[in-house]
């Protein structure tokens, strides 16, 4: 059977904690910063984890997991 791919767009956006919960960036913050003020950046900074329905979508389409 041959080997599963991962879809590229979860290659980006997500990862796998070591207790197996998915994180995820803010939305819009990947180009064109300019166009959103300082404020919006600044709460935006770091990672949030995402809820258990979604998390298992995402699983699936990273079927070996995400190696970073």
């Amino acid at each position: 059977m041959p080997k599963l791919k991962t879809k590229s767009g979860v290659k980006k956006r997500f990862k796998i904690t070591a207790s197996g919960k998915v994180t995820h960036g803010a939305v819009g913050k990947r180009h064109r910063l300019t166009h959103h003020n300082a404020k919006y950046i600044r709460q935006h900074r770091g990672a949030d984890t995402i809820s258990e329905p979604n998390a298992r979508t995402v699983k699936l389409w990273a079927p070996y997991g995400l190696k970073r």
